[in-house]
């Protein structure tokens, strides 16, 4: 296994961080894949991989090197720089275009665990040819949505530092991702490879969300900062599909019973607002509405109120979902569309 040796300070320090550059690097692994684990990420990879094989067909080299840099069990360091607390992501894939081809040729040789293949094995292009398939990724198949990407992210982020608040660090870093655990005596596993332990005392350690479900990493910079990325707790909800069960949205009105859904665990007026694109007014209305139902229930944690179902509630979503298909989606409202169907674009 491999696992990570740090000291209270940078435990204390760690903190949760949104990444536009870590999203479209899981995006290019869920592309790499080509299998979605839920129905949000197979209905954007029917609409991605078309266009990004296109785009492989026509350039080999850049084929082979995505195959070479995601590796068997070691992605190439350069494709996955650290990025930084509120990086744009022009500015992470800046960084990954400066790389030094030597550079880059070493960490491939590391994924490979063996040399270079010979179409490989001289170009100098390669850190830039990187760089153009992310930049293509982001701009095709995360930008368009990424604000709602962000508002699941950041909700995940909400969820995992009130857990923080009440069971501390050790119940977080348990259920980040498959493999990572706190192991005791300052021991952090971070995966289940057999890898060398990585001792990270003194330096940041920033744990990323990112909503393709079976892709995570760890990367480090120089010693000063090192990142865990993993997926969240939300998925991309299936805009085709029923977000609440049927029933359930009859009863309290869509809207409602969507907020009803989501507190399956802890989360706050703000989180909700985050995750449902709704008006905090329209939250606040439906929390004090599912409250004085006796569906809710609300503690404080540090400076924030967190809402979740009782056992009144969790009783009548399960009832609910048996009525109906039963099957509860994280919900989302569906993307804006413009008059010809098409989602519109938004600005990052």
């Amino acid at each position: 296994m491999g696992w990570w040796r740090l000291d209270a300070d940078t435990l204390a320090r760690s903190r949760f961080v949104v990444s536009p550059f870590a999203e479209t690097f899981a995006c290019l692994k869920l592309l790499h894949a080509g299998v979605g684990s839920h129905p949000g990420e197979r209905d954007w990879l029917r609409r991605q991989l078309p266009g990004y094989r296109a785009l492989l067909a026509a350039d080999p080299v850049t084929a082979l090197l995505v195959r070479a840099g995601l590796g068997r069990d070691w992605i190439a360091d350069f494709l996955t720089p650290t990025p930084r607390d509120g990086e744009p992501f022009p500015d992470t894939l800046a960084r990954v275009r400066a790389v030094a081809p030597e550079d880059a040729h070493a960490h491939l040789r590391l994924s490979l665990a063996g040399p270079l293949p010979p179409a490989l094995a001289d170009r100098a292009d390669l850190p830039r040819r990187a760089a153009d398939l992310l930049e293509s990724i982001w701009q095709n198949g995360v930008r368009p949505d990424w604000e709602r990407r962000r508002r699941i992210l950041e909700a995940d982020v909400g969820v995992r530092t009130a857990q923080v608040s009440r069971g501390g660090w050790a119940t977080v870093l348990d259920a980040l991702r498959p493999g990572t655990r706190w192991l005791g005596e300052s021991r952090f596993q971070v995966n289940r490879h057999a890898y060398p332990p990585r001792a990270i005392e003194g330096a940041d350690l920033l744990l990323m969300p990112v909503t393709p479900q079976r892709h995570g990493w760890v990367s480090w910079e120089d010693g000063a900062r090192c990142a865990l990325v993993y997926p969240c707790a939300g998925t991309l909800a299936d805009s085709r599909g029923a977000p609440v069960p049927a029933p359930l949205g009859a009863l309290l009105g869509t809207a409602r019973a969507g907020v009803l859904v989501l507190l399956e665990t802890p989360l706050s007026t703000s989180q909700l607002v985050a995750i449902t694109g709704q008006p905090l007014g329209s939250v606040g209305r439906h929390l004090r509405l599912l409250l004085d139902a006796g569906l809710l229930e609300r503690r404080r944690t540090g400076r924030s109120v967190l809402y979740t179902r009782t056992a009144a509630g969790e009783a009548l979503v399960g009832a609910a979902a048996r009525e109906g298909d039963g099957r509860i989606a994280s919900w989302l409202p569906p993307p804006p569309r413009g008059p010809a169907g098409r989602p519109l674009s938004r600005r990052s």
